[in-house]
């Protein structure tokens, strides 16, 4: 495989993951610990439902903005910032509601460095274009 085909096929990889959280475990609410997750975070002050699926809704489109290309570099960055800090806010404040516990970190750290070697790696060809 050449850097360009590992590059968009880790892009598609990349949005699916955001998809798949945001659709299918916040929106759908088919991984009810989400909202467990929010609700504790966040407190019940406003609904934690609602709540929750405005974050799927970021989530979605965070999936949208990896497949558009646009701004690939700041997409990437936002990326590893907002993973890193939503798991670890959630590795002191809620590990008991993670899927692997405080391992989710192990999780998070690899899926940043996925996002970090598409872009700057794989994607460094595309990255003159922007």
């Amino acid at each position: 495989m050449t850097n360009q085909q590992i590059h968009k096929a880790l892009n598609f990889f990349i949005a699916f993951v955001w998809l798949v959280n945001g659709l299918y475990c916040k929106i759908l609410n088919l991984v009810p610990r989400h909202e467990q997750i929010v609700e504790r975070i966040l407190g019940n002050t406003f609904s934690p439902t609602h709540l929750t699926k405005v974050i799927g809704i970021a989530e979605i489109l965070m999936a949208v903005w990896v497949l558009s290309g646009i701004k690939k570099r700041w997409n990437a960055v936002t990326q590893i910032v907002i993973v890193a800090t939503m798991n670890s806010i959630e590795f002191v404040l809620v590990p008991d509601l993670l899927l692997w516990g405080k391992m989710n970190i192990v999780f998070a750290v690899a899926f940043i460095l996925v996002i970090y070697c598409n872009e700057f790696y794989w994607g460094k060809e595309s990255i003159q274009e922007n």
